[in-house]
């Protein structure tokens, strides 16, 4: 992917004395007093923002907190807290600037915070009007907010088709970057696993990965799906029966470009979901009706993770069994620690997974973990981000 970056402007000093706008995602989880009790998304926009001060810019920043209703501004809507975590991490004042869209004061070498743009009427809707006048406060636009990539809003589409330069920041670009090296041009073999507790939540991305992918590896409640398509019995386990066909057919899809989708030979069932469950290891024939499938099984596990090791790249999107229950958490903790030992290429995305990454400690052991959430699934699906798009037509026109 060719677009413009903020350390090609930097280097080429275009950024002195300029006023650059930055688009950041700075949607942090609060307490009931509004504090902030998890800052990662607010320690990962400091390197755009200290590079453009760096570079002798007047830098506004601004981003989405919760959902506020457009022009009713609340309180609990404000960006208060993250301008003074800002101010703590960058080791400067951060002013933060309400009724922005009409015109900022901001001198070289400062920053701004912006307040909550969805408080902006039309910032959802893409408003050309709102993102004219947004473009009229900056020379240069910055998307630096990968985890908004896939909705259309004035801050991060309408205000780049009219500022006079847009490029991405360096968590955007590390973002596509990351992407593109695991689905645009992958070492192969190419292994994806996906899982999770429906087949329809995940279809669609499920059929874009079995046209590249070498092996796809199912897990949850997507498996037991798979697995009846498989012709198993799977108990009184989650699944969606409607959705055989489907799961047949990506089967058959892979199969006949010699890809596979690896179904267990063997799992760990359960009487009960509940943490106090007892785990039992079976045989997928031995499968009682009473039985709820909870997590792939030791068998399963070491020779899926035997293909992982070997694996050119590897995207990780789900764990494989109700890891939240160490009983059930093996099949997830065997996968996890093979794509930590394989010298292959891996990105891994969305909640649960990023969940499993930090239980099982592997965090320095991944290539690239994506904090996109639903930006990271809709590039799985194959679709194009509207605010990834507008970038792609700016450095092509």
């Amino acid at each position: 992917m060719q677009f413009n970056r903020l350390s090609d402007l930097i280097a080429a000093n275009q950024l002195q004395g300029q006023r650059v706008f930055i688009r950041a995602d700075l949607n942090v989880p609060q307490d009931d007093a509004g504090n902030i009790t998890e800052d990662t998304r607010v320690r990962a926009s400091i390197p755009a923002i200290q590079q453009a001060l760096q570079a002798g810019a007047a830098v506004m920043v601004t981003s989405h907190l919760g959902r506020p209703t457009e022009g009713e501004f609340k309180a609990e809507d404000s960006l208060a807290p993250v301008a003074k975590r800002l101010s703590e991490l960058l080791g400067v004042s951060v002013e933060l600037i309400q009724n922005w869209v009409d015109g900022v004061d901001v001198a070289p070498g400062q920053v701004v915070l912006l307040e909550n743009c969805r408080v902006n009427k039309g910032e959802k809707k893409n408003d050309d009007g709102l993102a004219q006048k947004m473009a009229a406060l900056c020379d240069i636009y910055v998307n630096d907010a990968f985890g908004t990539a896939h909705r259309a809003e004035a801050t991060t589409h309408g205000i780049a088709k009219y500022a006079k330069v847009v490029c991405a920041g360096p968590l955007l670009s590390a973002e596509l970057d990351a992407l593109g090296k695991a689905l645009g041009q992958p070492a192969r073999p190419l292994s994806a696993i996906v899982a999770g507790s429906k087949v329809s939540s995940k279809l669609t991305i499920l059929k874009s990965l079995a046209e590249k992918v070498d092996q796809l590896i199912v897990g949850g409640g997507i498996a037991n799906t798979f697995m009846l398509a498989a012709g198993l019995k799977i108990g009184k386990s989650l699944a969606e029966p409607d959705l055989v066909a489907e799961a047949k057919a990506i089967m058959d899809m892979m199969s006949a470009r010699g890809a596979t989708v690896p179904i267990p030979t063997d799992v760990v069932c359960a009487k009960e979901f509940s943490s106090s469950a007892v785990a039992t290891v079976k045989a997928v024939a031995d499968v009682a009706d009473d039985d709820m499938i909870l997590d792939i099984g030791p068998q399963t596990a070491a020779a899926l993770a035997t293909q992982i090791r070997q694996a050119g790249t590897i995207v990780w999107n789900g764990p494989v069994g109700v890891f939240e229950f160490d009983q059930f958490g093996n099949g997830t903790k065997v996968l996890a620690e093979s794509i930590a030992e394989s010298n292959g290429f891996s990105i891994a995305g969305g909640g649960d997974t990023l969940a499993a990454i930090a239980k099982y400690q592997i965090t320095d052991k991944i290539g690239y973990i994506s904090t996109g959430g639903g930006a990271f699934l809709e590039f799985l699906e194959g679709k194009t981000l509207p605010a990834v798009e507008i970038l792609l037509q700016r450095a092509a026109a």
